[in-house]
């Protein structure tokens, strides 16, 4: 058994190359040896979101605080709330983050293959996102 003690691990901002806006991750716990799953707590404030991106096998998102909106290549902007759970299929281009007035919390789990999570694109520009 291993416990990840709560402040043990420091927040980091999230990048410029994959977010617009301020956004904290925190990740405390990654997959070792053969274990492949990953997740982290990502708080975006408001206005902030991810760029498009995919995952190889798939994400789940569980919302924990606030008011966000997330979207997949296919579909509509739709908003998401606290004890929403997402998923994005393997290899749906999709983003996801706060609205332009509500900071949004999640958690973040995927799987990695090949030693990558996720695959990251271009950023989500301001017409896309309208943050209503």
């Amino acid at each position: 058994m291993d416990i990840k003690r709560n402040g043990s691990q420091p927040s980091v901002q999230g990048s410029d190359d994959y977010f617009t806006g301020m956004v904290r991750v925190d990740q405390p716990f990654q997959g070792t040896g053969n274990a492949r799953i990953g997740g982290a707590f990502v708080t975006f404030e408001p206005g902030a979101r991810t760029a498009w991106h995919t995952h190889p096998l798939g994400q789940t998102l569980i919302v924990t605080a606030g008011c966000g909106l997330a979207q997949a290549e296919s579909g509509p902007v739709m908003e998401i709330r606290p004890g929403d759970v997402i998923w994005f299929a393997p290899g749906e281009r999709h983003w996801h983050g706060a609205t332009a007035t509500t900071a949004m919390t999640h958690i973040a789990i995927a799987e990695s293959q090949g030693g990558t999570a996720v695959v990251w694109m271009d950023k989500v520009a301001d017409d896309q996102y309208q943050g209503s």
